[in-house]
């Protein structure tokens, strides 16, 4: 066990070292501010306050975990290591930053509470981010950073030996719209078939009527190539189906179709089932809780996931929401059109309010690529590589990576050609090593 001496216990300051300490480096920790206690501890064990007892392990703290509330904070991003970092401490400090403030930083996400600039549908930018502005967007800094503080550790407890985590994947699968012609009734069966006459896509129109009569399989339809794959691996994809009703943003399938229904059943026999949040239900604890009550009663159990509608977060109320639904675990954070870690780590975390000073019991597992953000590379090869680059990283600090791909990624269309490849090659690197 990791004793920590500080000057004050904190929620923020629990909060971070469980995280690092208990999560990524798999050490129970407990806090102390009494120095008897600290100097009677005979195993790992630091001060993290404003000046050292004597020559033990020290971190020399920043005031960020003592604090209450937003304050302007002044960072400047430096190069440490293979990685960069903020928060410098001084010579005396065992590490050259405070790891447990940059960590709380990123993982609270502070600077999203702050005034930001926001896209069209109101998130939050990622070309805007701490970590894209400053290089860093690409690496697990958390996760990095705490590697390094187990090595400077282990240069002062030589005889101490860390449990070893293993690298894990989290495929998953977003399912916006299930069918692309199918199950559509028929004023919106008509309303396309008018609109691929009116832009002259004969294609379009040939397929789709192909397809309603039974002589091909809906484009989108990819689940029992889905199915099959989840058969071969033992790594549990988690795939999000959007419910809610048809609108401007969401367009998918009506729920009252016995198909629909039924699809939803057949992929809950094999993958999990969470519920992918309709752009409405975003700022609406009664869709939210709508549509939660409503996939429940078609998987026969409850609800344990969400995903948002086109990744939009409102902090911290979308997530209150959840917490209040009881629903333990969220898939929402990260950037749909850049690769990266949006929050700093792939390991996953509690949200921690901001507003509330408390950690949560709802889970943030951050997603780390997008597939149509792989579409920017030309060949397959460079889209390869690009998540190569990606996965690597996170074998370094053997994390869980999380990618988000489309049933429609799967289909026969050209632009998504090589993406079932791409998927094969995610599940088959828990067994590269």
């Amino acid at each position: 066990m990791l004793l920590v001496y500080t000057h004050k216990i904190t929620p923020r300051l629990s909060y971070v070292f469980k995280h690092i300490s208990l999560r990524i480096l798999g050490v129970q920790v407990a806090f102390t501010t009494t120095v008897e206690d600290f100097i009677a501890h005979d195993s790992l064990k630091m001060s993290y306050t404003k000046q050292p007892l004597g020559s033990e392990f020290f971190v020399r703290s920043h005031e960020l975990l003592f604090e209450q509330g937003l304050s302007d904070l002044d960072i400047h991003v430096q190069d440490w290591e293979h990685t960069k970092c903020f928060f410098p401490t001084n010579e005396k400090s065992n590490l050259p930053y405070d790891i447990f403030a940059a960590s709380f930083y990123l993982l609270s996400r502070y600077e999203e509470y702050l005034p930001h600039v926001k896209d069209e549908y109101g998130r939050f930018v990622g070309t805007e981010s701490l970590a894209y502005k400053n290089g860093f967007l690409q690496q697990p800094v958390v996760d990095i950073w705490a590697y390094l503080f187990r090595d400077a550790l282990l240069a002062v407890f030589e005889d101490y030996e860390f449990s070893k985590r293993r690298y894990k994947i989290q495929p998953i699968i977003d399912v916006p719209m299930a069918y692309y012609y199918s199950q559509k009734g028929l004023l919106r069966t008509f309303g396309g078939t008018l609109k691929d006459l009116y832009r002259l896509r004969l294609r379009h129109f040939y397929k789709r009527y192909l397809v309603l009569a039974g002589l091909r399989r809906d484009p989108y339809d990819t689940f029992k190539w889905i199915i099959t794959k989840q058969k071969q691996t033992p790594n549990k994809f988690i795939v999000f189906f959007l419910i809610g009703d048809y609108s401007t943003y969401d367009k998918n399938n009506n729920i009252n179709k016995k198909e629909f229904v039924s699809l939803i059943k057949s992929v809950a026999d094999y993958c999990r089932v969470g519920l992918k949040v309709s752009y409405f239900g975003l700022d609406s604890f009664e869709i939210v809780k709508k549509e939660k009550q409503h996939l429940e009663s078609i998987v026969n159990y409850e609800l344990e996931a969400t995903r948002n509608s086109f990744s939009k977060l409102n902090l911290p109320e979308s997530y209150r929401n959840l917490i209040e639904l009881e629903v333990k675990q969220d898939f929402t954070m990260g950037y749909i059109n850049l690769l990266g870690f949006r929050a700093g780590t792939c390991t996953p975390f509690q949200f921690y309010d901001l507003d509330y000073e408390i950690q949560t019991p709802l889970q943030i597992n951050t997603f780390h690529l997008f597939d149509s953000a792989l579409l920017k590379k030309a060949s397959l090869l460079d889209k390869k590589e690009e998540m190569q680059r990606l996965m690597a990283e996170v074998k370094k600090v053997n994390g869980t990576f999380a990618p988000v791909f489309h049933n429609h990624s799967f289909s026969n269309d050209e632009r998504w050609k090589g993406f079932r490849d791409l998927f094969s090659y995610v599940l088959d690197s828990v067994d590269e090593d």
